[in-house]
């Protein structure tokens, strides 16, 4: 899930009290969290890149990646570590992982547009032992196992605006992480929608908190807040 063009939250990330940024319900639903949104969405970069070669968007920008690769290699993650990206979106994150080493790979997306769009993307670079595969992440029924790491950039928080059982998605999300990932794996997550706070209570069960990536901040009203979050846990069993 790659065009970050929208947000009903703002990307603002700061709130007043505990019971503000603890809670799961500061912002409302949004056409972000549809499947059908995002079909669309990457129809028409499909078209584009077959066009003109044009990848379309990054989601949170290269910069993301690139924090998300720098903690990778402080870790020391191994180059043939398992390595899940949910929500792959173009297929852009995939292509940095490899040309950065990492030669075990998988994306998922639900979008059917969106995996032939990163397999063509991935394609053109020449990156044929990638897998990138049609799976909603919610009911992927147990067949996403073994993960050293799982990265997601944006996809919880477009779970999170879904209009339907946004709770009951958010719940499946955690479990589905806890399921596709091996005891001491990582998961690194980057959101827009969700604090440090939020994200702490959200993923507190079946995750130690390892570390919070440095991201942009910014000054309102005598306060200070940030417009991205990036963390990392580890599963613990």
């Amino acid at each position: 899930m790659e065009d970050a063009t929208e947000s009903t939250h703002g990307c603002g990330n700061m709130s007043d009290s505990e019971e503000d940024r603890c809670s799961d319900n500061d912002f409302g639903p949004s056409k972000l969290g549809t499947k059908e949104y995002w079909e669309d969405a990457y129809k028409k970069e499909l078209e584009t890149f077959k066009d003109i070669g044009d990848v379309g968007e990054i989601w949170f920008g290269e910069e993301s990646m690139s924090r998300v690769l720098r903690w990778m290699d402080k870790a020391k993650i191994p180059e043939n570590a398992a390595i899940l990206d949910i929500g792959t979106g173009n297929g852009a994150f995939l292509v940095e992982l490899a040309r950065h080493g990492y030669r075990n790979l998988t994306g998922i997306d639900y979008s059917p547009a969106s995996v032939e769009l990163a397999r063509s993307v991935l394609l053109a670079e020449d990156l044929e032992d990638v897998t990138v595969m049609e799976m909603d992440f919610l009911n992927c029924q147990g067949e996403l196992k073994g993960f050293d790491v799982c990265i997601d950039k944006g996809t919880f928080d477009a779970i999170s605006l879904n209009p339907d059982n946004t709770e009951a998605g958010k719940k499946l999300y955690v479990q589905s992480l806890k399921d596709a990932l091996k005891n001491k794996g990582f998961f690194a997550i980057t959101s827009c929608n969700w604090t440090k706070e939020q994200l702490l209570h959200r993923f507190k069960e079946g995750f130690d908190f390892v570390q919070e990536l440095p991201t942009p901040n910014f000054q309102f009203g005598g306060r200070t807040g940030n417009s991205v979050t990036a963390l990392i846990f580890k599963r613990v069993y």
